[in-house]
């Protein structure tokens, strides 16, 4: 699909020989780290949810909230993080809201003992509430805008969403975990590799690729004051456009779904032309997650952190319930993609 091998010299793969930890990522150092770009934090340090990385939420000495992620060692290069910042800010120029970090000691990618680090302005918001059109064809309508400057550039070193990475890697770390109970592994395996056998068939090389946010789901877009703003570029890479689409359609029946989609392509297009036949990928690309989140999580395993948020995932019942939706998957894949009409009714 979109697989580049020139990208892999500056992608840090994760082959479990790198270190990913934040063991030394103390409240001492996250302090002293922000006081070296004049940053002077009035409250305590609120731990915001994420996990890949360690996102904190203050108040400053000039009562504004601001928020300090420090990357996860060896996760990026600094080529590839300072292409993100460039994104954002790229957006926000356009007036596309999407949070950017802040530019300080002239710099946005600031480096304390051996932790990277950057600091973006908080911003508030609620969830948007899944399923409900109008504000579909309205998020339609922004990532059409995110997508109509996305595509003006191309990304020199972030990578492109592959085959490669969220299958074939993903496949060689599910091989290599101990957390896939031995009773439920010829069961698990009778089913995934079937899957990917059909994902890889699919002809990924011929449809367009472009920048992306790249995870872009309900839960990283913030709704407040009617202003809906992206946030969390970490995974911006380049893609198939439909990539920034799916994860916002809901529930499990086809005409609801069709309905969802038809009202994003709808405010989409208002900005940007929708590729239709990119409609057949939406479930290879939700396979491709599926793959990829459990060995994510397997990847993960030993960070602390993820073993107290994520205990199913060492439990019987989690990879009992995997194989369930892995079968799930491998029909809808075989199942004919949404038609999106012209004069769909909705």
């Amino acid at each position: 699909m979109w697989y580049n091998a020139t990208l892999q010299p500056s992608y840090m793969i994760d082959d479990g020989q790198q270190d990913f930890s934040f063991t030394g990522l103390n409240p001492d150092v996250i302090a002293n780290g922000l006081a070296q770009v004049g940053v002077n934090p009035q409250s305590g340090l609120l731990a915001l949810n994420s996990y890949e990385n360690r996102v904190y939420q203050y108040l400053a000495d000039d009562n504004q909230r601001y928020v300090a992620k420090f990357y996860r060692p060896a996760r990026w290069s600094d080529a590839q993080i300072l292409e993100e910042h460039a994104f954002c800010a790229e957006l926000a120029a356009a007036e596309v809201p999407a949070v950017a970090p802040l530019v300080l000691a002239g710099q946005t990618l600031h480096t304390y003992q051996g932790y990277r680090f950057a600091v973006f302005p908080s911003v508030g918001g609620r969830a948007v509430e899944p399923g409900d059109l109008g504000q579909l064809e309205r998020i339609g309508r922004q990532i059409g805008r995110l997508h109509a400057v996305a595509q003006q550039g191309q990304f020199q070193h972030r990578p492109t969403l592959s085959f490669q990475e969220f299958v074939t890697d993903s496949m060689t770390t599910l091989q290599a975990t101990e957390l896939l109970p031995r009773n439920l592994q010829p069961a698990f395996w009778a089913i995934i590799e079937p899957l990917v056998d059909y994902l890889r068939t699919v002809k990924w090389d011929s449809f367009t690729t472009q920048r992306l946010h790249g995870d872009c789901h309900l839960g990283n877009m913030l709704l407040r004051d009617e202003q809906l703003t992206f946030v969390d570029f970490d995974d911006a890479r380049s893609g198939v456009a439909v990539q920034d689409l799916w994860m916002m359609l809901a529930g499990d029946d086809r005409y609801e779904r069709t309905l969802q989609l038809q009202a994003l392509v709808d405010g989409y297009e208002e900005f940007c032309e929708f590729d239709k036949n990119q409609t057949q990928l939406i479930e290879p690309l939700r396979s491709f997650r599926i793959i990829h989140y459990m060995a994510w999580l397997a990847r993960r395993w030993n960070d602390e952190a993820f073993r107290r948020a994520f205990p199913w995932f060492a439990e019987q019942r989690y990879w009992e319930q995997q194989i369930l939706t892995l079968k799930e998957q491998f029909a809808a894949v075989q199942e004919e993609p949404i038609d999106l009409e012209p004069n769909f009714n909705r």
